[in-house]
């Protein structure tokens, strides 16, 4: 992977040089604009509006507009030479229960790698005295001349950064929830605590895909090979939930019925066993019938002793009689 970010992280008088690395990425296939009539590139180029000239890059600043209409145009070499202590520093500011840190706050996720063999120690420590206590650290991370509030917390045997957006970043949410006079039955509870543990079962994150990703893949290469592009129908959401409680049942009764459907598909696509071959079955016929002989000749035989020593009996007691 290719380190992004060089510094440092510091909490008190103790440093750790690290490197940070993209712990994501995004497979989406990219899509150009063209021209519908004949697919030709279009390309979208810098025009200055006053002068009508197009802008080479290295002549692009940046510039803030006053309400008055007033620009303020800032150069490559003002912005550099703001202050900005966190550049180089993974800045921890405090060190705080990982419940407290709302997940609505996360951005970007990050891995930390130590720089070199000397920072393998302070990491080490860092990593188990979060994971030991059960904390997390808010710190601050300038990346693309831009500060951030990040998170820092362990995730296996890594220490991983997430940004943050500042508190007034984060929007009110003032008049979006339902009135506090809507309430829902005990019975509606259960019930839709019972879909939840239907939904539930057998689920794997890891196996789930892009469906919209498979779709556009598929279009494209229809397209590009000239056959007719494949038509996939979408699900209408409903709108209109009348009664809770069946629509609930029925919602049970669905997930439990895709449930047993999947079991019997597993069962279709497991290995059958082997079947016997015709000489086989001969042996195994075979083997049978001298088995059905010889135990006929043992009953026979045993049939035959016992009647010889009851006429041997039998004479006896008449020799004694007499």
């Amino acid at each position: 992977m290719r380190t992004m970010w060089k510094g440092a992280i510091g909490f008190g008088l103790v440093s750790v040089p690290v490197r940070l690395y993209a712990a994501t990425e995004e497979h989406g296939t990219r899509l150009h604009q063209v021209h519908d009539a004949d697919g030709g590139r279009i390309h979208l180029k810098r025009v200055c509006d006053a002068c009508g000239k197009e802008i080479d890059y290295e002549h692009v600043a940046k510039g803030f507009e006053d309400d008055e209409g007033n620009t303020a145009v800032l150069t490559k070499d003002d912005l550099a030479g703001l202050p900005l202590p966190s550049k180089k520093l993974i800045d921890v500011l405090a060190f705080v229960d990982g419940d407290r840190i709302d997940p609505l706050r996360l951005s970007g996720a990050y891995y930390l790698a130590p720089d070199n063999a000397a920072a393998d120690k302070p990491y080490v420590l860092l990593r188990e005295t979060l994971q030991q206590t059960e904390r997390v650290a808010v710190t601050k991370i300038a990346l693309r001349t831009r500060e951030s509030l990040a998170l820092l917390r362990v995730h296996g045997d890594l220490l991983t950064l997430h940004t943050m957006y500042w508190p007034d970043e984060i929007r009110e949410p003032a008049g979006l929830a339902p009135p506090a006079s809507v309430t829902v039955r005990p019975q509606e509870l259960k019930m839709a605590t019972s879909l939840m543990d239907t939904l539930s079962e057998d689920f794997d994150l890891e196996s789930l895909e892009d469906e919209y990703e498979v779709a556009l893949g598929e279009l494209i290469n229809a397209h590009l090979e000239h056959r007719p592009v494949p038509q996939k129908a979408t699900a209408a959401a409903p709108d209109n939930v009348i009664d809770l409680m069946a629509a609930l049942q029925a919602s049970i009764d669905t997930a439990g019925k895709k449930g047993a459907e999947t079991g019997k598909a597993s069962a279709r696509t497991a290995p059958a066993a082997p079947k016997k071959s015709t000489e086989t079955k001969k042996r195994t016929t075979a083997k049978k019938s001298a088995a059905s002989s010889t135990a006929k000749k043992t009953t026979a035989a045993k049939t035959t002793k016992a009647a010889r020593t009851e006429k041997s009996a039998t004479k006896k007691t008449g020799r004694r009689a007499g």
